[in-house]
């Protein structure tokens, strides 16, 4: 069954002809191009922990009539996309990290002050 509120995943083949599956986190059209930042997906727990914050952007490029994946070669527009998608991230993601770390803050509060009341 397709569920509409999951994460759009990608499997892009290598030039070894293995297969590896990405989350698409986001897209970027302009001047330049075609753009994505995809996230690896990890069926070992431990591997998502080690990767964690490691995205790939990849640039779109038609090859033969089909839409294929590339790596951007450019230096400076590399790292100018790692910015945008950056800021991006923070817009999408920026108030669920505060409100994680406001709701830490809080429970860590409680926790103490449970643990002083029960001595």
């Amino acid at each position: 069954m397709h569920d509409d509120f999951g994460p759009d995943l990608l499997t892009l083949v290598d030039d070894e002809g293995n297969e590896h599956e990405f989350e698409v986190l986001d897209v970027i059209d302009n001047e330049d191009g075609c753009f994505y930042a995809l996230l690896p997906s990890f069926s070992d727990p431990q591997d998502k922990v080690d990767a964690e914050g490691t995205y790939y952007i990849f640039e779109s490029i038609e090859e033969n009539g089909e839409q294929q994946l590339a790596e951007v070669e450019d230096e400076a527009l590399l790292d100018s996309l790692a910015r945008q998608f950056e800021s991006r991230f923070e817009e999408f993601y920026g108030d669920e990290d505060e409100d994680d770390s406001e709701k830490d803050e809080t429970d860590g509060e409680e926790s103490e002050d449970e643990s002083g009341n029960a001595d």
